[in-house]
């Protein structure tokens, strides 16, 4: 029974020393993103039932005793870190406490972290969006027409290195036409077809000999023909269009390509001075190089093209869960589901249209309190040494008896 006195000091030693290593894990991850600091909890070890007897005192108050401590990690989940701006393309943050990105193993196995420093990595041939410790990001695929799909599967980069060429069907223009002085005004524009990079298209206006304010319209087109209505273009008095407010055409490039155009010349007027454009927008463009890929605040993963044009990849899905602290730790920052997490929903899904859940180029940090740690520090570090006192006077008592009984 002499040896059952080192049981509490042992035990107290080993928990001490448990504690002392979660402070120290959450030290050396101060800088480590997405990271949640662990823990340290303490519990009795109860011992025998004492035997007691009747006695004029009574029974002992308790049924147990109690014989040393041990010790168990726990996660703080819901603590969270500070976001912080990065610039990265694919870094992105989770600015609500119950929210974590969906990965997976190269087994399919699923996991959810916080840790939001995404990069890419080619494998035979396919662009993934991964993890930082490898792992396969899961998101709901572009379906291309603004929606996503319905499931989550591995993010896939299959944006084109070259957007094709968006086809011409509607063109404004704001410009004058000159009162007096001229027969004829020319303005010129791109028209972008399916197959090509754009053919000039020319719009004359030819004055209509007999009658004032009132002008034909016409359309060349140097790499191909252009058919069209010629309407008369009528003007008032003051310089405003009376009608037509639209001109429609069809123009037939060389290369086969077809564009049914329609032109709105509602901004035109007929002031003295040239024929001068003053503004032209359309819908067509021309194709384009890949400029970059990035994730925004909506969780949307997109490519960017050089003339402006941006498609959407993925949307990530970002998911909460009814009981989060019960996620199971697994490997660096990710966690794993258990029966005890509860049920899991979507706070990103294929449907979510919000900017209040993630931040684009920014991640977050450690959610580790370095003063408190150190604080946590110092009480264990001074259990620690009580004890190991408490472990050298039961070896100098046992000691004692040894050298009486010899």
């Amino acid at each position: 029974m002499a040896f059952a006195s080192f049981t509490p000091s042992v035990t107290g030693l080993q928990a001490q020393s448990q504690a002392l290593s979660s402070v120290s894990t959450n030290i050396a991850n101060i800088s480590t993103v997405g990271y949640r600091p662990i823990s340290t909890m303490f519990q009795t070890l109860l011992g025998h039932t004492p035997s007691t007897g009747n006695t004029k005192i009574g029974n002992a108050t308790s049924r147990v005793g109690i014989n040393g401590v041990t010790a168990y990690d726990r996660t703080l989940i819901n603590q969270r870190g500070v976001v912080t701006s990065t610039g990265g393309n694919y870094d992105v943050a989770i600015d609500i406490t119950n929210g974590f990105f969906m990965v997976d193993d190269s087994g399919g196995n699923i996991f959810y972290t916080r840790a939001g420093n995404f990069a890419t990595r080619t494998q035979d041939g396919i662009t993934y969006l991964i993890a930082n410790n490898g792992y396969h990001v899961n998101g709901f695929k572009a379906n291309g027409n603004g929606s996503f799909a319905g499931s989550p599967t591995e993010i896939i980069l299959d944006a084109p290195q070259i957007s094709p060429s968006v086809p011409t069907t509607k063109i404004s223009i704001s410009a004058n036409v000159p009162a007096s002085g001229v027969d004829k005004a020319s303005y010129g524009f791109q028209v972008y077809g399916a197959n090509n990079d754009g053919n000039l298209v020319n719009m004359i206006f030819t004055k209509d000999p007999n009658t004032n304010n009132v002008w034909h319209a016409s359309f060349s087109m140097p790499n191909g023909e252009v058919t069209a209505d010629n309407p008369e273009i009528i003007f008032d008095g003051n310089g405003q269009l009376v009608s037509p407010k639209n001109i429609s055409f069809t123009a037939t490039a060389d290369n086969g390509d077809v564009n049914n155009v329609t032109v709105n010349i509602a901004e035109m007027t007929q002031y003295a001075g040239d024929d001068t454009i003053l503004s032209i927008s359309q819908d067509g463009k021309a194709s384009s190089q890949l400029s970059r890929t990035y994730i925004d605040n909506y969780g949307i993963l997109r490519a960017e093209y050089a003339n402006g044009e941006k498609v959407d990849i993925a949307k990530l899905a970002v998911l909460a869960f009814t009981s989060p602290e019960n996620l199971i730790q697994e490997n660096g920052t990710m966690f794993r589901a258990s029966n005890d997490t509860g049920e899991s929903y979507y706070v990103i899904g294929p449907d979510t249209v919000t900017t209040a859940v993630l931040t684009s180029q920014a991640v977050e940090g450690s959610a580790t309190n370095l003063e408190q740690e150190f604080s946590d520090l110092i009480i264990v570090q001074r259990a620690y040494t009580l004890n190991t006192t408490s472990f050298t006077t039961n070896n100098e008592m046992l000691q004692t008896v040894i050298d009486i009984l010899s």
